[in-house]
């Protein structure tokens, strides 16, 4: 028998978690285990990622040669995984970290040189696996060590996307590059509240310069602040006057359902970007959403920092969604 404690609460996710038995519908693949059919967790992790960029490439009717330049991260030192999938597709690369984030940072940099015209098409893509991450940065999960409530889960996940000029139903408008913020919080296993600020922060400045208001969205969604940083995010930006209580969500808590033993809620590279690319790309695709800002945030700590009680640096990148017609790939 085990029992799992959340504190605070779960807030219950209104949106992915109703259908939680249709993943089909939502995930273009889907995996029974966590090896994925490989040796380890690492080559699993690798997996997940080659097979994200190739049904990517397929949805889109591109080859790799049809690519001008690959974005890609990960979790794992030296982003390894996006190196070795990069060796495989011989893409122009840039690897690039910024932790849970990375899936908003590089759609935003792969938008941004399509649009100055550096690049006609840009493939974004990140991953993250539960086993690989808790080596690294935790115990193996062979150890079996008790979680801290606080804790949340790494997706054992990948998600990619193509960026282009090419008419589609969905286009990226704007983004918001973070800044990095540190509020003292020096806890690994309590990450929600540690990049909560940094979240409040990139959405507070996004709305500043667009001259908009929440209820401009039908969606404000974090990467993986889950139960216990969300509370503090909507805390810090009702401070400012700002009340997103009517349309934010996290990522984080639409993965999982409420009854799974993920502690606070999902967390990794991959959790913003399946949930992302997705479901949520499928709404917007449908017309059901219109406009949706996603914020994903990233702990920029390392194994060596959380053994020397660093506090953690936090940092938060936005991108806006559109509904925008045209044909869905």
């Amino acid at each position: 028998m085990s029992i799992r404690y959340i504190w605070p609460p779960r807030e219950r996710p209104p949106v992915l978690m109703k259908h939680p038995d249709r993943s089909a519908e939502v995930f273009d693949k889907t995996y029974k285990t966590l090896d994925c059919g490989e040796n380890n967790s690492e080559d699993a992790e690798r997996t997940l990622m080659r097979k994200a960029v190739a049904v990517c490439l397929a949805k889109a009717g591109k080859k790799e040669s049809d690519i001008d330049i690959f974005l890609a991260g990960d979790l794992l030192n030296q982003v390894v995984t996006s190196n070795f999938i990069a060796k495989e597709n011989r893409i122009p690369y840039l690897g690039l970290f910024g932790a849970c984030s990375t899936s908003m940072e590089t759609l935003a940099l792969g938008a941004q040189l399509v649009d100055s015209g550096f690049a006609d098409s840009a493939l974004c893509a990140v991953s993250s696996h539960n086993s690989t991450a808790e080596r690294q940065f935790r115990y193996p999960t062979e150890y079996g060590g008790p979680a801290n409530p606080t804790a949340t889960f790494t997706v054992t996940g990948a998600g990619a996307a193509i960026v282009s000029k090419e008419p589609g139903k969905v286009m990226v408008k704007e983004a918001t590059i973070g800044k990095v913020l540190d509020w003292g919080i020096d806890d690994p296993n309590n990450m929600g509240a540690a990049m909560a600020p940094a979240a409040a922060d990139t959405i507070f400045n996004h709305l500043q310069d667009t001259g908009r208001g929440p209820e401009e969205y039908d969606m404000i969604v974090t990467g993986d602040l889950s139960a216990v940083g969300s509370p503090i995010l909507k805390q810090l930006l009702w401070e400012k006057g700002i009340d997103v209580t009517k349309v934010h969500h996290d990522c984080g808590l639409m993965i999982y359902r409420p009854d799974q033993p993920v502690n606070a809620g999902g967390s990794g590279c991959a959790c913003s970007a399946v949930v992302t690319y997705g479901y949520l790309f499928k709404k917007l695709a449908e017309g059901e959403l219109k406009r949706i800002l996603i914020v994903a945030t990233g702990a920029l700590l390392n194994a060596t920092t959380t053994k020397k009680k660093d506090t953690i640096p936090c940092i938060a990148h936005g991108v806006v969604l559109e509904s925008a017609g045209g044909e869905c790939k």
